[in-house]
């Protein structure tokens, strides 16, 4: 993107950061599929030395993410989880990292045993309650993380505040912005220091590739999780790259629909016998709503439901035919699944329970197929329960 030139998102996803080939001049970045480059001269200190470190194609959709989320330096790695095992890795032993008690299983299971292996402690609460983020902070806090909305009781949590708490115990603010993508949520503007992704989600779009992102403009961060991208080496590669730089030119259309769907059908299913609760950030008079009004764009495509009591959630998830019984969420197609037996089950039942993620909870990744498709097959497979 040419320097002092200010764009709408839906003009950012096209002609933000690097979307042309430098060398050559076409319009799609090309596939660099290689693996090391020719050196001119010994010690040269050539810009291309190995693919690990760098890559045209991987710096292009870097640089797009960058723009997207109005940062200044943009990281991608091999999967979501390899981004935030990276943003993760800033903390040594003996840090402590304040955390949202309903984080997505994978990232628990990175705080509750690998990195409390290398000596780092944390403590998990309720992000949304400012006062519980102040709460929990300790001399030697280091960061606050926060999914927002949340995986997968779409908990939001008002970023400018916790972002407020963390600098001033002198910590850094993380945001895993998976749920909301870009297109409806920027946290950077809203006073974090990283924001981060999985790519596999929204911004591939598709359910045909794994990435993971992370952006900050803070240069000293930026330095470390280079070094880290480079040092572990979980970096994207040159095809990833290439399919998620495309699908991002087709974001903002994409998630505008995912929302518009979605909130269709949470109005619906709130109101319908069969159903305890819904968690969508769109209800009006939902804790989460007015936050979610002020720092959102859009509420996402996401939401979360629970059957009544003694309604079977097997036999509803396994019987549907439009919404797909899988893992992973932010594709064109609409996905079902239960977090108790499928993306969170490697949280003790306990802690879920206590946490509010029960084992009914059914978490639903609203596509951007035909709202009727969409809802007569919901109510089928209600009415067959």
């Amino acid at each position: 993107m040419k320097e002092g030139i200010t764009m709408n998102f839906e003009t950012k996803v096209i002609h933000g950061g690097i979307q042309e080939d430098p060398a050559t001049g076409a319009v799609v970045p090309p596939i660099y599929q290689t693996s090391t480059y020719h050196q001119q001269e010994l010690g040269g200190n050539a810009e291309y030395e190995y693919t690990r470190g760098e890559n045209p194609t991987r710096f292009a959709v870097e640089s797009v993410m960058a723009a997207l989320e109005n940062g200044k330096y943009g990281f991608a790695f091999s999967s979501g989880m390899a981004a935030i095992h990276a943003v993760m890795s800033v903390l040594h032993a003996g840090d402590h990292l304040v955390m949202g008690n309903d984080v997505y299983g994978g990232t628990f299971r990175l705080v509750n045993s690998v990195l409390a292996d290398l000596g780092v402690t944390y403590t998990a609460v309720d992000t949304a309650d400012s006062a519980a983020i102040e709460a929990a902070m300790q001399d030697n806090t280091k960061m606050v993380y926060l999914e927002t909305p949340s995986n997968p009781l779409l908990h939001v949590t008002d970023i400018e505040q916790a972002a407020s708490v963390a600098h001033a115990h002198d910590a850094i603010a993380v945001v895993d912005n998976t749920f909301a993508s870009p297109y409806n949520q920027t946290p950077l503007d809203l006073g974090a220091d990283v924001v981060l992704a999985s790519g596999t989600k929204y911004l591939g779009g598709h359910s045909d590739t794994v990435s993971g992102f992370v952006v900050t403009s803070d240069e000293t961060l930026a330095d470390q999780i280079k070094m880290i991208q480079l040092s572990v080496g979980a970096v994207l590669s040159p095809q990833e790259s290439f399919l998620v730089q495309r699908s991002l030119k087709t974001l903002a259309l994409r998630v505008e629909r995912h929302n518009e769907n979605a909130l269709a059908l949470a109005t619906w299913l709130n109101d319908h016998e069969k159903i305890q609760k819904v968690y969508y950030p769109g209800l009006p008079g939902t804790p989460d709503y007015e936050i979610a009004k002020r720092q959102m764009r859009g509420f996402g495509g996401m939401m979360s439901i629970e059957l009544q009591e003694g309604l079977d959630t097997k036999q509803f998830v396994e019987n549907l035919n439009v919404f797909q019984l899988a893992e992973s969420l932010g594709g064109v197609e609409s996905l079902i699944e239960v977090p108790a037996v499928m993306t969170h089950a490697s949280i003790p039942r306990e802690i879920r329970l206590e946490n509010g993620i029960k084992d009914e909870l059914v978490r639903v990744s609203v596509g951007v197929e035909n709202l009727a498709d969409l809802k007569d097959d919901l109510a089928q497979g209600l009415d067959a329960l």
